[in-house]
């Protein structure tokens, strides 16, 4: 149990160190049934709320605790806006990055429920972002989907950032959020299919051809070229394979050096950890039981700051300094 209270004691700090003003009201009391939420998932290794609400270190009935836990994440008032976007924007700000490196990815969560999310890949982890949860079985989300959420996170990206970088697999190569990229200033690569259409000179072929008599461990690119029957462009495509690929894999972006862009795609592979540590390596929240979107939502926002207090206190071992230099405190 002293680990339990040392945990929380920390957990509490790191979460009133990083929101950016007093904490009051209904807010303190929501803040403190999160902070337990977050020790119990750090504890318990488990979102399921018995087993969140039998790893806090609190005296109170196991059901009481249980109840608050439910009663948060059926809250309506409870939004990303007050209780999750602004930890991201102090993580942000406190770590002062000059390029920050995005990936997109989607994963099942719930029952029923896949959640599309951008992480920040930094010193080979992927810290969450911003993230959206709905209805729907593995598979393609709608463009709108992938717009919407980088227009969620455009916002919380620090002025002292001068580059970002946006990578994402197979399903996000749409134009249209190619477009949103390019207006916001920010390079991207994006894997595509081998059979895109790709126009030179406005004469169409395969991006399949830029593969042909292609060596393991080389690339090559078309630059200044146009993509799909929209003929959006210009952008540079690139055949690539890796040594450490199985055959050539094929990608969009707006940098013109192809080695370059290959060189940040495989960063991308980094997410996949996330997923795979919010679920069975680590907090299970595919077994949450929760098959309500919104729910779902708000569960994550426990299990997302658990994970990046995981991340900065333990596995980076900066927690305390981190905390400290909080502009805001």
């Amino acid at each position: 149990m002293s680990d339990c209270k040392t945990t929380y004691r920390k957990v509490k700090e790191f979460v009133q160190c990083l929101y950016p003003c007093k904490l009051s009201g209904n807010l303190h009391r929501n803040m403190n049934t999160l902070t337990a939420m977050i020790t119990g998932i750090i504890i318990g290794k488990h979102t399921q709320l018995p087993q969140i609400a039998a790893n806090v270190p609190e005296f109170i009935k196991l059901p009481s605790t249980e109840k608050r836990f439910k009663r948060l994440i059926i809250n309506e008032n409870v939004t990303e806006q007050t209780y999750f976007l602004p930890f991201v924007q102090s993580v942000l700000i406190n770590l002062g990055l000059e390029e920050m490196v995005l990936a997109i990815d989607g994963s099942l969560v719930g029952r029923g429920c896949i959640c599309l999310m951008i992480n920040l890949i930094y010193k080979r982890r992927a810290l969450p972002l911003a993230f959206s949860v709905v209805k729907g079985k593995k598979g393609h989300l709608p463009e709108d989907t992938h717009v919407e959420l980088v227009n969620k996170l455009r916002p919380l990206i620090p002025e002292s950032t001068k580059q970002v970088v946006f990578l994402g697999d197979g399903e996000f190569d749409g134009t249209s959020l190619q477009q949103t990229l390019k207006d916001f200033g920010w390079k991207y690569v994006s894997r595509t299919s081998y059979n895109i259409t790709i126009y030179a000179d406005d004469e169409p072929f395969q991006i399949e051809i830029l593969a042909a008599i292609l060596p393991q461990g080389c690339h090559k690119a078309l630059r200044n070229c146009k993509i799909t029957k929209k003929k959006y462009g210009p952008v540079t495509a690139v055949a690539w394979w890796g040594d450490d690929h199985d055959e050539p894999i094929f990608l969009v972006t707006n940098f013109w050096s192809a080695s370059k862009a290959c060189e940040y795609y495989s960063m991308r592979f980094t997410i996949e950890t996330f997923f795979s540590d919010q679920k069975s390596r680590g907090f299970n929240i595919d077994k949450s039981h929760l098959s309500s979107p919104q729910r779902l939502t708000r569960l994550m926002y426990a299990s997302c700051l658990a994970y990046l207090w995981i991340i900065f206190f333990w596995y980076l071992g900066i927690g305390e300094r981190f905390v400290q230099t909080n502009p805001s405190n």
